[in-house]
């Protein structure tokens, strides 16, 4: 455990970010499971899941060499 006040207060924040990252993350992979589901009995619901992955990468939540990937996979279940 930190002494400094400094430290003590960074370790405040990073557990506040880290929550919230993970928040984030959960969201987005419910999501994504959804919009598959969706994807396969309506393909223009591609569209939207695109627009999710690629929020999700602006966000830095995603790599975007992963999203790209997960937008691969999509769109073959939209096939």
């Amino acid at each position: 455990m930190p002494n400094i006040k400094s430290a003590k207060k960074r370790c405040k924040v990073i557990s506040a970010k880290t929550m919230q990252n993970k928040i984030q993350k959960s969201v987005l992979r419910t999501n994504l499971k959804k919009l598959q589901a969706e994807v396969k009995e309506n393909p223009a619901a591609l569209k939207t899941a695109y627009k999710v992955l690629d929020k999700a990468v602006a966000k830095g939540i995603l790599h975007k060499n992963n999203a790209a990937r997960k937008k691969a996979q999509i769109a073959a279940m939209a096939k």
